[in-house]
């Protein structure tokens, strides 16, 4: 399938597909850059500013994100805070193009002028990922020690 044809859209994490969510995996080198996915959906069970969804290709369930807007400390921050792409599917071109999906979802939903994301500094093709895409590293750490980035609309 050419990278054109891809029909990469979400669906909201719910009892239909929580459990194949729950089941993607990423490399063994990657393990330590995200939470689990069933850690990210308890941590959006417990917090309803969280929107967690399936990453598609069709009707291929490719990947997972979560994301939120959090109204304080004021002005509030809109966070892409989870992104993984299943082993079986990286290095196809699927990252860069929901990352793009997934600012523009955040941009209509929200209206925020930026987006937000933290990395770890020892994940580089992520860092490069966001570069290409727009994202620049604003000094900034969060609560993990992870750099924070940022995107303006």
């Amino acid at each position: 399938m050419s990278k054109n044809n891809k029909r990469i859209h979400f669906k909201s994490v719910s009892g239909e597909n929580r459990k194949e969510v729950e089941g993607l995996t990423v490399f063994s080198e990657q393990a330590g850059f995200i939470e689990s996915v069933s850690e990210c959906l308890q941590e959006a069970d417990e917090l309803e500013l969280w929107r967690p969804v399936g990453i598609y290709d069709n009707d291929i369930l490719i990947g997972f994100a979560m994301y939120g807007y959090f109204p304080e400390p004021v002005p509030g921050q809109l966070w892409l805070d989870r992104l993984l792409i299943d082993k079986k599917y990286q290095g196809k071109g699927y990252g860069k193009q929901s990352v793009l999906l997934l600012l523009e979802r955040l941009h209509t939903e929200y209206q925020s002028d930026t987006v937000y994301l933290s990395v770890y500094e020892n994940n580089p093709h992520a860092i490069k990922l966001y570069q290409q895409i727009g994202f620049q590293f604003n000094g900034k750490y969060d609560s993990k020690g992870e750099h924070i980035m940022e995107y303006h609309f």
